[in-house]
């Protein structure tokens, strides 16, 4: 399937990753309509075709899988790949969105349990009622917040240092962080390292990062979570969220010739959320391309919920 799209010079490039359901899926269908030539990734080759083959269906022919486990350590084959390809092939990135992501909780009952429509679930119930329904449905261990922080932090910040040289080769590059209200610094008890993640920004390296999500895990496994001022339920999925919107922010003050924000797209209905959430993955997504498509020249290194400029904390 990558060889059977002809691309003009002036045609705008773009990755999502986790692009074979959900929110992802939406974007790539948004960004394809949008005439942008979507380059839609999955770890998933079976899933992520059929994804590809459902967009072509519906009209939109200039969509592109290719494989890509973000998960894989820096100089991996699957990372490794997908750059080659895009050097290959576009010798370009003019877009990068970085949807993949999972809970770092374990589910108590099957994500894609259909047997009830969401509607009849969730009737009558607010956003705090969903959220606490939420926590219910799920077990916080330390291997499963392990592979949160691997797959939300490490996993999507290694696919942008891979693809940073064709970002930078592209006359508008552009990096969306698919981020949460639950990325906010406001769920963080500790003043220090609020005020460290937040008003000290500019002082913040990678390796202090690090050494925050280090201490996490040690606390994590100690059953320390709550002694120490870290974000509640959910704990791995707030941190990782919370770590890359200040990578986020590093990022975009070491490179100000590209657009780096995070974008939270709202409480949507996702097999991560359990179809709990308020927003139709039509609608998160909306709020995800909004931001990616912003003017030229516009704000770097922002937080966006739903589709509008806001705090980080």
């Amino acid at each position: 399937m990558e060889g059977t799209i002809p691309n003009p010079p002036n045609t705008r490039i773009a990755v999502v990753t986790g692009g074979n359901k959900g929110i992802g899926l939406e974007v790539c269908r948004q960004l394809a309509a949008a005439g942008i030539t979507v380059v839609l990734t999955a770890r998933d080759e079976k899933r992520g075709v059929a994804a590809v083959e459902k967009l072509r269906e519906a009209g939109l022919s200039d969509v592109i899988f290719h494989q890509l486990e973000i998960t894989d350590a820096p100089r991996s084959p699957s990372i490794s790949r997908l750059t080659d390809f895009l050097k290959t092939r576009f010798g370009k990135l003019d877009i990068l969105v970085n949807n993949a992501a999972i809970g770092g909780v374990e589910y108590v009952q099957d994500p894609v349990d259909s047997s009830l429509t969401s509607n009849e679930k969730f009737g009558g119930m607010d956003q705090l009622q969903r959220l606490e329904w939420m926590a219910t449905a799920v077990r916080e261990t330390y291997a499963a917040a392990r592979e949160g922080l691997q797959t939300n932090y490490y996993g999507t910040k290694h696919v942008i240092e891979a693809l940073l040289p064709l970002l930078q080769a592209s006359s508008d590059g552009r990096i969306v962080n698919v981020s949460s209200e639950w990325g906010l610094l406001r769920l963080i008890n500790n003043e220090e390292l609020k005020q460290e993640l937040n008003d000290n920004v500019e002082k913040l390296t990678e390796e202090r990062l690090d050494e925050i999500l280090d201490t996490f895990l040690n606390d994590f496994k100690a059953g320390e979570v709550e002694a120490h001022g870290w974000p509640k339920h959910f704990s791995a999925y707030k941190l990782s969220k919370v770590t890359l919107n200040a990578y986020s922010r590093i990022l975009a003050r070491r490179h100000p010739e590209l657009r780096i924000n995070c974008a939270h797209p709202g409480y949507v209905k996702t097999d991560m959320t359990l179809q709990s959430g308020l927003l139709t993955p039509e609608e998160g997504a909306s709020n995800l391309v909004n931001v990616v498509l912003l003017p030229e020249g516009g704000p770097t290194g922002t937080f966006f919920a739903l589709g509008q400029e806001a705090p980080f904390v």
